[in-house]
């Protein structure tokens, strides 16, 4: 009998990847296609199709027992329906009936859909830095902050698969206006863009034809340049609210960082574990450890591969 194969989809404004993950999570066959983001519904459709039709040309396709969609959100995983703030011709768009109408998948296969930032969260719990790990935040720092949690060892979408939305917290409560409607919200602090926003304003600029980029702050950081330190310690300031915040509430006791902006390693790290410990302050906050990610780009398609193995754990779903 063949080994148990999962697809999984990962869509964000960027790219759409697909995978062929087995059942240790190792991605066996990975292909990617850019996000024709600001075109047509049709047009965004077909690119996924073209994704999905590459991994079925794969050997291993024919052992694939369970399919996995990860989302840039907001999500609504009961109605299998996704409108992501980065893709403007998706708004409540069918995705999982119209991933379930592919030609290639097998009419057994019943797709899972999950938020990105969620299943982050089931991938590092599944083979990463929270395995093993009851209780845990996992967040996705990058051009927009994310998370997901693990509650009692088990994965917590929430009822309508977006619980973890942390960058839409406040922590400043006079603080700019965010594109969600609210103020003061983590992401307009702690993102990528907000680190390179900040540091410009304070005066920072990049080498001559050099991106203004949260990395290339990093870079100015290590160097020692005050103003990159600056604001990348306004970063962790921001997220180590946010996470003493949820190991205050949910008894959280690992926070798992991960994104482009945590490559920026120590430079991020050593000042947020510092703030951790200034505002987790109660004795069983404050054991909290903040971890970095394990897997890099395609925890995304883990996670969603893990759904559908779990689905397929649950329901005995298609062989």
């Amino acid at each position: 009998m063949s080994t148990p194969m999962y697809a999984a989809l990962d869509i964000g404004g960027t790219k759409i990847a697909g995978a062929l993950v087995d059942e240790a999570g190792s991605v066996v066959r990975r292909v990617e296609l850019p996000t024709p983001a600001r075109e047509s519904e049709t047009r965004l459709m077909n690119t996924l199709d073209a994704v999905i039709d590459a991994l079925a040309v794969e050997p291993a396709w024919s052992a694939v027992r369970g399919l996995g969609i990860a989302s840039a959100g907001p999500v609504d995983t009961a109605a299998g329906t996704v409108s992501p703030v980065n893709i403007p011709a998706w708004r409540e768009f069918p995705l999982v009936e119209s991933v379930r109408s592919h030609h290639a998948l097998p009419g057994t296969i019943e797709p899972v859909l999950l938020g990105d930032a969620v299943a982050v969260a089931a991938a590092e719990h599944w083979r990463g830095a929270a395995r093993g790990v009851d209780n845990a935040l996992c967040m996705v720092v990058s051009t927009g902050v994310g998370g997901g949690f693990v509650l009692g060892g088990r994965l917590y979408p929430g009822p309508s698969g977006n619980a973890g939305h942390i960058g839409h917290i406040s922590v400043e409560l006079d603080g700019p206006p965010c594109a969600c409607g609210a103020r003061g919200c983590l992401e307009a602090y702690a993102s990528g863009t907000a680190i390179a926003r900040h540091a410009q304003r304070a005066g920072w600029a990049p080498p001559a034809g050099v991106p203004a980029t949260a990395a290339a702050v990093a870079v100015a950081a290590r160097e020692g340049d005050e103003r990159a330190l600056a604001a990348y310690d306004r970063s962790a300031r921001a997220l180590a609210a946010a996470i003493a915040g949820s190991a205050t509430l949910l008894e959280i006791e690992v926070a798992v960082i991960g994104g482009g902006v945590a490559q920026a390693g120590d430079t991020l790290f050593t000042p947020l574990r510092r703030h951790v410990k200034t505002y987790a302050t109660l004795d069983f906050a404050r054991r909290v450890e903040v971890r970095p990610a394990a897997l890099a780009q395609d925890a995304g398609l883990v996670g969603a591969a893990s759904a559908a193995r779990r689905q397929v754990a649950v329901t005995g779903a298609a062989t």
